[in-house]
This record gives C-alpha cells, structure tokens and sequence, in this order.
C-alpha cells in the first residue's frame, strides 16, 4: 500500500489528514498535561488530609491506643499512595510529555518539507505544461500563416495581370512563412515531449516520493501515540506493587487493633494503687464514740479523702495543709502561674500514674546529660584531630625541605614522628566515631526514635526503638548490668491523717508497664535474670535499656526479666509519633 499510488489524485486531502493527526497528537498532549495537574493536587490534597490528622501535642495520651495506633499507620500507608500519585505525574511529565513535544515539532518539520517539496513539483509541472501550450498555440498560428500564404501564392501565380516580380515576392512569403511553420512545429514536438516526460516522472516517482513522506509522518505519529499510551499504562503498573502493599498495610494496621490491649491500658493510666475500700463499721453509740468522720472518709474515693485531708487543719499546727500560698500571679495577676499549673497536669495526684511520669522524666534528663556529654567529647576529639592535621601538614613540609637541603635537618625523625602523628590521627577518628554513634544514639532517644517512613515525606515519622527484621540477625549483649534495679526510684506521699489507709511502700516495688515489644527472634536465657522468649511473643515493657543492651519485660505468665534489646521491636506510650 503506498499513498503515492492508491491517492495520487488527493493531495489536498493527504495534506489535511496529515495535519489533523499531528493536532490529534497535540489535543493528547494536552491531555496528558491535565491529567498531571489532577493527579498532583490529588495527591496533595491527599498529603493535606493527612497532616490535618496528625495528633496535636495535647492529643498525644489518646494515641497510644490501638485503635489510634492503627489510624495512624492507616495515614501513613494513605500518604504513600499519594506518593504514587505524584510519581506517575512526575515520571508522565518528564518521559511522555516531553516525547510527544518533541514528536509533534519533528512531525511539523517533516510535513513542511514534504509539502514544500509537493509545490515546487507541481509549479514546475504547471511551468511545464504552460511552456506547452504556448509552444502549441505557436504552431498553430504559424502554421495558419503559412497556409494563407501558400493560397495567395497559387492565386498570384495564376493571375496573368501580375507581374513576375510581384509572384515571386509571394513565393518567397510563401516559403518563409511554411519554413517558420515547420521550426515552430518541432519547436512544439520538443515540448511535449520535455513535457511528457515530466510529467512521467512527477507521477511516477517526484510526488510518490512527497506522498511516502507524508504518509511516514502519520505513520510516526500514529506509533508515538500507541507508545505514550504503552507508556501511560506501564507508569500506572509499576506502582501498582506499592498501592498492593500500601493496601495490606492498611488491613495490617486494621488486625494489630486490639481491645483488650487498649483496655488494659486504659486501667494502666488511671488506676490509683489505692486498695478497695472494706467493710462499713458499725457506728456504737452506746459506747461513746463516733465514727463519722470514718464512715464520711470511707464513703469517698480514697483519691478523694487524699485530696480532703490536704485541704483539712493538721492537728496542732493552727494551719490549713490545702490553703493556697498567696502568690503573685503575674503582672496585676492578669496571668496565672502556669509554671505550677503545669506541674501540677505533669504529675498526677494518683501514685501510680506519677510514679511513671516521675520515671520518664528521670529518663529524659539522662538521655539529655549523655547528649550533652558526648556532644563535648566529639568536640574535643574534632579539634584534636584538627590539631594533629595541621601539625602532620607543618612536619610534610618541613620533611620536603630537609630532604632537599639536607644540611639544614634529618628527614628521617620527622618520618618517624609523622607515622606516630598518623597513629594518633587514625585512634582519634576510631574513638571520634565511636562518639558520634553514641551521640546518635542519644539523639533517638530523646527524640523518640523517629525516624523517615519509606523514604517519602517529612511529615511521615513514626516511632522505632528496634532493628528492622530483615537484617542480620544480631547477638545478645553480655550479663544485664545491676543498676538495672536501681534506676527505679520510690515515691511515697504520707498523709498525715491517720484514718485514711494508705497502700504500703512495697506496693510500688512492681514496675509499671511503659510500652509493649514483640519479640523478632527466639532467646534463651542463659544468665541469671534475664528470660526466654519465642519469635513473634507479644510482652510488655517495664524498663527501658540502660544502655547494656538489656530490656526489663514482662511476659503474659507475669514472668519477669531482661531479654536483648536488639532482638524486640519495642513502642513506648509515652514515645509514640508520626
């Protein structure tokens, strides 16, 4: 099939068709360029929703559920699919788009030619044709000259009044006008073969040749727009692994709620540690006595007889325990003392719920002395090697001019003393990176172990204290270390009434549960304190490492000890973010 000869009588129309398909090619180019803009405010519309769901600063206790644990992780896997989204825009824009463009402005280059080619074969076919028949209408006026001058020749010959001069002045005008008759003739007889010939040649291979062009130009159009489409389809296929696994992590998210978890929580935040209150005893008025005050105090909640006993007159003292202090509350007491108000919300009157928050802050101001102390080391390290660098630079130039004047020193001492300067050098950069990986450290722990999700956006942190799962399996660090059981500081309030019954100090001895792990790989427990556990074993978290590489646990048999940090991915309530 070929243009040039099933369509050589429509130009015109393969010209338009050309130039339609290359607008096609543009109307699809503006489409691609639409459908970017959609995917991109899709996907920030998406990233906009997300952030708008994060938990404030206030809301940050209600997140340690698992019902808001699993949202969160739901958010998350939703901004990665926005990710996706902005990836087929991205990659459709900087591939697809950027093929058609340039595809159209070849296909507009190579039309033009073609047609350009196309007119100047036909004008000069025109040329040609006009070149024709004006080399026919010469002939033919010459040769109509020539036969009227043949007839007034045999007519002047055959007049006996004319003279011999007058018939042979026609005769020579006769002889004339056919010999310029039959140069015009051969004249016209050249052109039209000239003519013929081109015109063999313009339908036989001059326009065949413009119309092949024309037709690999939509040719070529009509390819580029299977391939962008392949190309559409192909973008949309390489992300559909990552939509998959952001659709399992959803439904993961969904099967790690867990209400009795979130019950037991619960009771963890808010339970007291005071004991149930017993029996009512009988109020003998016979005997005396009262116990009113008793049996007032025994109706009430013992948080609240605690807090009544504050507000009540301590025998012997003339004073109010639960009067307040008057103190300035700012500037014309406009402002209040939040310093206070925010201790007082910080930690709890309950002895068990400020029995933990009294822990985490001691943990914190740890984490905060160890960062500060390793930030000084790694200072001073840094400018020791700096020290030692330019020392080592000074000697090199120095050993360079004793050994090119001898005379004035040996090179060989300062040989000697540049490799103990490289040896110094090389111990700093051992110890200045041990350092910095303890400086890391610290930085995770008092930022909570937050660390990038998929490589994606900053605003998708979430909390990790463990190695990921798919890394080499790690050994289990030495003997747990013995300050283990004393990092845990008592905390006992009395009261100075006697009649309420508070819980003895021993009470405090169990720790309090601050997160939950799971376990990433089996241990056995060889040392003494420490526990066993089997892989996937879901615990809860009494003490967080002290930087042995132990954990204290608790298993669901109320068995406690430490097991290897490295082999438990833990989450802390109090740690948990985004």
């Amino acid at each position: 099939m070929s243009w040039g000869l099933d369509l050589w009588d429509k130009y015109e129309n393969v010209g338009k068709h050309t130039d339609k398909g290359i607008d096609f090619l543009d109307k699809y180019y503006n489409f691609l360029k639409k459908r970017c803009e959609i995917e991109q405010s899709y996907a920030n519309e998406l990233k906009k929703l997300v952030k708008n769901n994060q938990p404030r600063k206030k809301e940050e206790e209600d997140y340690q559920f698992t019902t808001a644990q699993a949202f969160l992780d739901m958010l998350k896997e939703v901004h990665d699919m926005a990710g996706q989204h902005e990836m087929i825009a991205e990659s459709t824009q900087q591939q697809l788009m950027a093929d058609i463009k340039k595809c159209v402005m070849e296909l507009r280059t190579d039309r033009q030619k073609a047609l350009n080619d196309g007119v100047k074969f036909q004008n000069q076919l025109k040329e040609s044709l006009k070149m024709l028949d004006a080399a026919k209408k010469t002939y033919e006026r010459k040769f109509q000259e020539a036969e009227r001058a043949s007839e007034t020749f045999h007519r002047a010959d055959a007049d006996i009044h004319l003279s011999r001069a007058d018939v042979e002045k026609t005769r020579q005008t006769s002889l004339r006008k056919t010999q310029e008759a039959e140069e015009s003739k051969n004249e016209y007889a050249s052109q039209l073969q000239t003519t013929n010939r081109f015109q063999h040649e313009y339908y036989t291979m001059l326009m065949p040749q413009v119309f092949q062009q024309l037709q690999d130009v939509d040719e070529k159009r009509i390819s580029m727009v299977k391939t962008v489409i392949e190309g559409s389809a192909a973008l949309e296929n390489s992300v559909l692994p990552i939509l998959k696994s952001c659709i399992e992590g959803m439904n993961k998210a969904a099967q790690s709620i867990n209400r009795s978890a979130d019950s037991q929580m619960f009771v963890e935040k808010n339970r007291t540690g005071f004991q149930i209150p017993g029996d009512i005893p009988f109020d003998d008025l016979s005997s005396g006595g009262s116990n009113s005050n008793s049996l007032n105090n025994r109706n009430l909640s013992p948080a609240d007889v605690t807090r009544n006993d504050k507000r009540t007159t301590v025998k012997g003292t003339g004073t109010e325990k639960g009067k307040k202090d008057k103190k300035r509350g700012g500037l014309f007491k406009i402002f209040g003392n939040t310093a206070t108000d925010e201790q007082k919300d910080e930690f709890p009157n309950e002895p068990a719920q400020r029995r933990v928050k009294l822990q985490k802050k001691i943990d914190e101001i740890k984490s905060r002395i160890s960062h500060e102390t390793n930030e000084r080391y790694v200072d001073e390290i840094k400018s020791r090697i700096s020290h030692e660098t330019n020392e080592r630079e000074g000697m090199m130039k120095m050993r360079d001019v004793y050994m090119a004047n001898p005379q004035l020193g040996d090179a060989d001492v300062l040989t000697k003393k540049l490799d103990l300067n490289t040896q110094t050098i090389n111990e700093l950069q051992l110890e200045l990176k041990k350092f910095e990986d303890m400086l890391d450290n610290t930085k995770n722990e008092l930022s909570g172990g937050v660390m990038r999700r998929h490589g994606s956006d900053d605003s998708m942190t979430h909390s990790i204290n463990s190695v990921d799962s798919s890394q080499m399996h790690p050994s289990a660090p030495g003997t747990p270390m013995p300050q283990h059981n004393n990092t845990q500081e008592e905390y006992y309030e009395p009261v100075e009434d006697p009649v309420v019954d508070h819980p003895p100090p021993d009470e405090f001895d169990e720790y309090p549960v601050i997160g939950s792990c799971r376990a990433l790989y089996a241990f056995d427990a060889v040392n003494e304190g420490s526990v066993s556990m089997v892989e996937n074993e879901e615990m809860s978290v009494l003490e967080q490492d002290q930087g042995d590489g132990w954990t204290r646990v608790r298993k669901y048999n109320n068995e406690e000890g430490f097991v290897p940090t490295t082999y438990i991915q833990c989450h802390f309530y109090d740690q948990d973010a985004v």
